[in-house]
């Protein structure tokens, strides 16, 4: 009987009624004061049970539990649920967790599920297993109750929901030359150069256990005792990931308004904020200190609603790993040209909008020990000479370019690996791995007077990075 209608009255409540009815009809016409009686009763009971259920319905509590709390797109998550009720006993009700439309699995439990007899608590699990980044809203819970005749219905939420924030997938990348010359622990040594005055500088008095190679004898000469060479100074490496976020360069569209979860995003900057994640893991896994900056040289996650901390630039170690995981869960497509329309703009003066000036002087007066990384969408000219001002500040400087087509940016590409960057231009479906290699390939540099142009990655088939 699902044609009946379920949102106050079980299907047998509505029998009762209808029945009811009948009664009251057949004890008019034949005058019989039992088949009244059982009118009054049909037609009373499903009503009272109804407003039973509203009056008497015991309250709940409900506790949810993410494991992992923190988890990448593509893996599994475990949610456990406690539901704590009032009272002990009472009617059944049909629990329903609500999720967001891609997962498309929706849970459903029968209350109580005692862990003991006659516990308040009944508890559930489920597994969640996110396709793609975001923060989700897990719930909220509701219930069906029913009441001891199972003829009315109560339908209401338990709760608000819990969010789940769901980072995206780190790529593992192998050692290339952006780490060159770093120890196991992204340490460098560096060798002080002393003059023959400055022996006494670089010396020390010899410790039990100093090799005899590392004594020092014209310094042990002119002191009377022995001396040895000190150590090498460590440096702690740095680097600088500059990651593009202007709407227009990843041929952004406005976001969609029909699921409030979703994020304003394309292919292209799917593939950059894949690449960001996986070069930090890579940087910060092997010691390095890591600044993250947009285009604009603000802090990279400013805009991003999963950050803990938007106004946070500097990470380091396997805590700041988990930090720009987080932060890149929501980040999205900058709204600054959406901005500019809106005070009067002329359509399409998006495109007008540049890498900023500042970006490259913010890392050329902080002097990183270490490379630079720029993760762009598509480049202009004067955005590639942004960048190219920038190598001054790093030991390296690299640079991936998404756009559907990177024969479109031949010049920007030209104009950074003149200025000694390393760098590619990728399609949105070229897998990260593959580009990672290709960008510690040498590029050859064409001619300035053919006018032909630079090596470009050749799109493979596959799926995303």
């Amino acid at each position: 009987m699902s044609w009946i209608p379920d949102r106050i009255f079980r299907p047998r409540g509505w029998v009762m009624m209808a029945a009811g009815l009948l009664a009251l009809l057949f004890a008019q016409v034949l005058g019989r004061r039992d088949l009244l009686v059982l009118a009054v009763f049909l037609l009373a009971l499903p009503p009272l049970a109804s407003a039973g259920l509203r009056l008497l319905a015991p309250g709940f509590t409900v506790k949810r539990r993410f494991s992992p709390a923190f988890v990448e797109a593509g893996t599994a998550a475990s949610v456990t649920l406690e539901v704590h009720g009032s009272t002990p006993g009472g009617g059944s009700a049909r629990l329903t967790e609500l999720l967001p439309p891609h997962l498309i699995d929706v849970p459903r439990f029968d209350y109580p599920n005692p862990v003991t007899p006659r516990s308040l608590i009944s508890r559930y699990s489920y597994t969640l297993h996110p396709s793609r980044r975001g923060v989700f809203t897990i719930g909220p819970l509701t219930a069906k109750f029913g009441d001891p005749f199972d003829v009315a219905l109560l339908a209401r939420d338990l709760d608000a929901g819990e969010q789940l924030t769901v980072a995206p997938a780190a790529v593992v990348l192998p050692e290339i030359s952006l780490t060159g010359g770093r120890g196991q622990d992204g340490s460098r040594m560096t060798r002080q150069q002393a003059n023959p005055s400055d022996d006494d500088v670089m010396t020390r008095e010899y410790r039990h256990g100093d090799p005899l190679r590392r004594v020092h004898w014209p310094a042990t000469a002119r002191q009377g005792k022995l001396m040895v060479r000190a150590e090498e100074s460590v440096t702690t490496p740095e680097a600088a990931l500059v990651l593009d976020q202007r709407r227009w360069a990843y041929g952004g569209a406005a976001k969609p308004q029909r699921r409030p979860d979703a994020l304003a995003t394309t292919p292209a900057f799917e593939w950059a904020v894949t690449a960001a994640v996986s070069i930090a893991a890579h940087l910060l896994e092997r010691s390095y200190t890591l600044r993250v900056l947009d285009d604009q040289g603000r802090p990279g996650f400013a805009s991003s609603r999963s950050a803990a901390e938007p106004g946070r630039e500097d990470f380091a170690g396997q805590s700041g790993a988990l930090a720009v995981a987080q932060s890149l869960a929501a980040l999205e497509l900058g709204s600054r040209e959406l901005g500019a329309r809106e005070l009067g703009a002329p359509r399409g003066s998006e495109a007008a909008v540049p890498l900023a000036d500042v970006l490259a002087d913010r890392l050329i007066q902080t002097r990183r020990r270490g490379p630079v990384i720029a993760v762009t969408g598509a480049l202009s000219e004067p955005d590639a000479m942004i960048l190219a001002a920038a190598i001054e500040a790093a030991e390296g400087a690299f640079a991936f370019i998404v756009c559907p087509d990177p024969a479109q940016v031949a010049e920007p590409l030209n104009i950074l690996r003149r200025a000694g960057w390393q760098a590619l231009a990728v399609a949105p479906h070229t897998p990260l791995l593959q580009a990672w290699m290709e960008l510690d390939e040498p590029a050859v540099l064409p001619a300035p007077t053919t006018g032909s142009l630079p090596r470009v990655h050749a799109p493979t088939a596959g799926g995303p990075p």
